[in-house]
């Protein structure tokens, strides 16, 4: 949630940021008409409850007339108090609402634009892998070594559920464990967050007024609602709390299945495993002071790059436009892998700087060494989703007979095996 007093102050930059991202600025006339009316009704409110106490003290010391006539000018008080109170709390509310739908305003180094082609390569690393014969999508090869089996998911819970079988789940659990090794030996704790939560601590992290129903899962009888990505869980965790400033970076590591409805795809990448609706995951998310939060940034998307490198898969870190970036985030680095099935590039990790948005929302502050609180600034990336990291794996490393070679940086967590081959 943005800062009302930004707003107030500079409407106009606030306009600009909401455009860059592709958003509607209309809810900021009306968040400024709503905040005169607020100012105004609170105002009116003090001063009533003020006259209120002072009459009240009055009475006790009149007598007759005096008192009497004082008794009705102070059930007039308290009559209008009894209206203003609630239209102040109606104007309260609809206040609250229309801040919640405004998105997090884009840094400055964010690009201009609206669609994928607008957002800028910051670096590569690594070459496209050759074949010399034509490579397969990573269905098929899955399919073929029996790892794999999109029809029998379909079956029994619909499209996009999937099983893995044999050394499928031994690769998946591989990524797991080498991105998880990774993290640890960064500093981050790993927490396993519940998979349910509230539907408004979600919102608060996920941004907007409301639901997404077109990407969250509902379990109505409950009030709960199925996370889309730990980093929901991990901000939610530390809700209406303050932390000591010397206590930060704090640094997490979810680690969770994922569950998303997409229900908006409309037939975009719902092959096999890219766009799937339940996946595992882990995701680093990072409280900081506003102060290094940038930092923070830079140092997040640099240990997706390293977890790939050490897979030896080809990747771009691109910066997204303004029209890509998320209603929560003020700054976010994708990270995109080769995918030769694809013939293209495929988002694997993300990585964004929320600055205040998040916490503004949660509530989650930080007291300075002076005893003064700020918002902290969230941050999350992900270390590896395992769907898509499959994706790259598969594709990349097949070989001509339709085995797949695992990489050198898994086959410990694997026992040792180096080829996961084709059934006899």
């Amino acid at each position: 949630m943005l800062d009302l007093k930004l707003i107030r102050d500079n409407p106009d930059l606030v306009r600009a940021g909401v455009r860059k991202k592709g958003g509607d600025v209309a809810p900021i006339d009306r968040i400024l008409e709503l905040d005169r009316k607020r100012r105004a009704l609170v105002q009116e409110v003090e001063q009533l409850r003020a006259e209120q106490n002072r009459a009240s003290g009055e009475v006790a010391k009149l007598k007759g007339a005096d008192r009497e006539q004082r008794i009705s000018a102070l059930r007039r008080v308290s009559d209008r108090l009894k209206a203003v109170e609630p239209d102040l709390r109606t104007v309260e509310d609809d206040l609250d609402r229309a801040l919640r739908a405004l998105p997090n305003l884009p840094h400055e180094s964010v690009p201009p634009g609206e669609g994928s082609s607008a957002n800028v390569t910051l670096r590569t690393w690594g070459t496209k892998p050759q074949f010399a014969f034509p490579p397969r999508d990573h269905v098929e090869v899955g399919t073929r070594l029996g790892i794999l089996d999109m029809e029998r998911g379909a079956k029994v819970a619909g499209s996009r559920f999937y099983y893995l079988r044999g050394a499928g789940v031994l690769l998946e659990q591989a990524l797991m464990r080498l991105a998880q090794d990774l993290l640890v030996a960064e500093g981050f704790t790993p927490v396993m967050p519940p998979f349910l939560m509230r539907p408004d601590l979600l919102v608060g992290a996920y941004g907007g007024a409301a639901l997404d129903t077109h990407q969250i899962y509902q379990v109505v009888e409950e009030d709960l609602v199925l996370i889309g990505t730990s980093e929901h869980s991990l901000a939610g965790m530390y809700s209406d709390e303050t932390f000591e400033e010397s206590r930060l970076p704090l640094r997490l590591a979810g680690i969770s299945w994922c569950f998303r409805r997409e229900s908006g795809s409309y037939g975009k990448d719902v092959r096999g495993l890219y766009r799937v609706h339940q996946f595992d995951k882990l995701e680093m998310f990072s409280f900081t002071t506003p102060e290094t939060s940038w930092q923070e940034h830079d140092y997040l998307v640099s240990l997706p790059e390293r977890f790939l490198q050490r897979l030896g898969l080809h990747h771009r870190v691109v910066v997204l436009c303004g029209g890509e970036t998320a209603a929560p985030s003020a700054k976010t680095y994708d990270v995109e892998t080769w995918m030769p099935g694809r013939s293209e590039y495929g988002e694997t990790h993300s990585c964004s700087n929320c600055t205040d948005f998040q916490s503004r929302r949660l509530g989650i502050r930080l007291r300075r060494p002076g005893k003064s609180t700020v918002f902290a600034h969230t941050l999350n990336g992900t270390a590896v989703a395992t769907s898509r990291a499959l994706v790259a794996v598969l594709e990349n490393f097949q070989q001509q007979d339709g085995s797949v070679r695992v990489p050198d940086a898994l086959q410990p967590y694997m026992g040792g095996m180096q080829v996961i081959a084709p059934p006899p």
